[in-house]
């Protein structure tokens, strides 16, 4: 399962997660409570039960570069182009504009390290 911790301008937003099968963002409690609180996109409106899609949602995949940049670290981090979860969690968490994606270590990716 890989997970990372979305923020809007700095702010904690909510949790998207990647499972066998499917993709689920959730919005944190304290967040939709926060009078400024905005939705990270207009396909993601604020709501307290999850969204779930059999493929990454459309917004987060267009945070992924493409192109040549694409290219860059899809060789430099040994992703492939399909695994797109591994490719934001790589690429995205300082992008342009008010979303950060910021990986979510699991306990199975450290256990895997030893």
């Amino acid at each position: 399962m890989k997970q990372a911790e979305i923020l809007m301008y700095g702010m904690p937003a909510g949790i998207l997660t990647e499972d066998e099968d499917s993709f689920f963002f959730q919005y944190h409690e304290e967040y939709l409570q926060n009078e400024k609180a905005d939705p990270i996109s207009l396909t993601l409106p604020l709501r307290k039960v999850p969204y779930k899609s059999d493929r990454l949602f459309p917004f987060f995949d267009g945070l992924i570069p493409e192109g040549w940049l694409l290219d860059i670290a899809e060789q430099n981090w040994k992703i492939s182009g399909r695994d797109r979860m591994s490719l934001l969690l790589a690429c995205c968490r300082d992008c342009i504009g008010a979303v950060s994606v910021i990986p979510i270590e699991s306990e199975e990716s450290e256990e895997d390290e030893e």
